[in-house]
């Protein structure tokens, strides 16, 4: 491990991010007589999907918010759940609905997410959203790419004149992620895994975010010393021998990265618990503009 590098505790500050939402809760409910409501939709019976829909309820309700799940069948139509959603858009105790993804095979994705009202979108995946972000509009953000923010802000402060390299182009997270890091004045190279020379590349980085979906592709010695590497990616390996199922592990050959960068993300418990933690503050958020509130400080 490098002198003074150190693993980045998404876990911890995520943890204190949900506290810090919960204390802002009371201070709306008095404002306006009701607290922000979190609606969830799940369109079949996904095993993972159902599990992230269970825990994002749970948390929901610890930070002392409204939660709304709703479930459709695998055969529900395109019409059912863009009506679903329309109801949403239009229940005054709903600030926030998140349409869980990936939906069953015949169902238009874009199509479902773009009838999300862009005020309640609090996935920030509506194309109002992305416009939004792209012209730095206030708006909703997608809460992956937030959550690596704060994390890259809590270690280095200021992101202003830092070189950037996100590697992976999705509208998920890199493109996102790529945004937020230029309108925090960070100079920033998208890369992805056909881009020419792309270990010379990352070298020149202060600030690495891999997020392209292959298992430990960002090697220790395409890192620059001292640079700070959020790392995106969540792969299960294959099973070793005799072993019931194999170790997760991210883009980022982490013992390698470790022994160069000033502080690394480690999977898991680096940018997973980010996520959950930035969907209720965006749902705050929401619920603040809703309700005509300047925005709760501090977030």
């Amino acid at each position: 491990m490098a002198e003074g590098a150190q693993p980045i505790d998404g876990k911890a500050f995520a943890a204190g991010l949900r506290a810090r939402i919960a204390d802002a809760v009371p201070a709306f409910e008095a404002a306006t007589g009701r607290v922000p409501g979190l609606a969830v939709v799940l369109v079949g019976d996904d095993p993972a999907s159902a599990v992230y829909v269970g825990s994002k309820g749970k948390a929901t309700v610890a930070a002392g918010m409204a939660s709304f799940e709703h479930r459709l069948p695998a055969t529900a139509t395109q019409d059912e759940v863009e009506a679903l959603l329309a109801e949403l858009n239009a229940d005054e105790t709903v600030d926030g609905i998140l349409l869980q993804l990936p939906l069953p095979g015949h169902l238009d994705e874009q199509a479902a997410v773009a009838t999300i009202d862009p005020d309640k979108d609090v996935d920030g995946l509506t194309p109002v959203s992305a416009g939004r972000l792209a012209l730095g509009i206030a708006g909703m953000v997608p809460c992956t790419p937030y959550g690596c923010l704060l994390l890259l802000q809590d270690r280095l402060g200021d992101l202003g004149g830092k070189d950037a390299v996100v590697i992976g182009r999705s509208i998920l997270v890199g493109k996102p992620m790529a945004a937020l890091l230029l309108g925090a004045n960070a100079t920033v190279t998208m890369a992805h895994s056909r881009t020419k020379d792309l270990p010379d590349l990352v070298r020149r980085a202060d600030i690495v975010v891999a997020a392209v979906g292959r298992p430990e592709m960002v090697k220790g010695d395409w890192i620059k010393p001292g640079a700070v590497v959020i790392d995106v990616g969540i792969n299960r390996l294959p099973p070793a021998e005799g072993a019931a199922k194999g170790r997760l592990v991210g883009d980022v050959d982490y013992a390698g990265a470790i022994a160069v960068a000033d502080a690394v993300t480690p999977v898991p418990g680096g940018v997973g618990p980010m996520t959950i933690a930035c969907l209720l503050r965006n749902t705050l958020v929401a619920a603040h503009r809703r309700a005509g509130l300047a925005d709760p400080e501090g977030f």
